[in-house]
């Protein structure tokens, strides 16, 4: 994230306990398509307390070993894993979805897979590099036709929520869409940081999605 470790940590606890909540509340709904997706602020605040790590090892205050484990792990949640998360997530929720949407929403998961797949393989077969700049983190993987799997990527999540059906979902695609315009003219060279870390504040509005109590009476 911008400015520092400890912002990461403060942000990262915090979207953390969101995520707990939100897992107790969708338990207590009795709600298990809604289940991946509740999880997503969960690991978003993992995600930073991870980046946290990372500036420790950029700022020389964390041994070598497990800095590059820190930036492995960051790298392979913000890549792989969030492209795939988000539209399966959204898919699996969307049970009272149309036929149609149901069929779009599983384009985008496939559409996902196909973005994590490469990703992957970058993360697997090349060492994660990071520069601090001024107060953001710029990440190295060397990742194949970036701006061909940047649009895949942002298509595939942003995309899924937009189309989800679900007016908060597209409420929480909105953000995050202009986010990620905003993270792309500000801070071009910690893009995927920057607007890593705005989803994972903008995660937090799951929790009003998630449902407090069951929402329909048990058999």
């Amino acid at each position: 994230m911008c400015w520092s470790a400890r912002a990461d940590l403060v942000v990262g606890g915090a979207v953390t306990a969101v995520g707990v909540l939100c897992l107790v509340r969708n338990h207590r709904a009795g709600r298990p398509e809604r289940l991946p997706l509740a999880a997503l602020p969960l690991v978003l605040g993992v995600h930073q307390l991870i980046e946290a790590a990372v500036w420790l090892g950029a700022d020389g205050d964390l041994p070598a070993a497990p800095a590059a484990w820190a930036r492995t792990a960051w790298a392979v949640i913000a890549l792989p894993l969030l492209p795939l998360l988000v539209p399966v997530g959204v898919r699996r929720a969307a049970v009272d979805a149309g036929p149609s949407r149901r069929r779009l929403l599983t384009a985008l998961v496939l559409l996902g897979l196909l973005v994590a797949v490469p990703l992957a393989h970058a993360i697997a077969t090349r060492p994660v590099g990071v520069t601090a700049h001024a107060h953001t983190l710029d990440y190295r993987i060397g990742i194949p036709h970036p701006a061909l799997l940047l649009s895949g990527y942002l298509l595939a999540t942003v995309g899924a929520l937009l189309i989800s059906g679900d007016r908060r979902l597209r409420h929480l695609g909105l953000f995050t869409a202009a986010g990620a315009l905003a993270c792309a003219l500000l801070w071009r060279l910690a893009f995927i940081s920057t607007w890593c870390a705005l989803a994972a504040l903008a995660s937090a509005l799951l929790l009003r999605w998630t449902p407090s109590r069951p929402l329909r009476p048990p058999p």
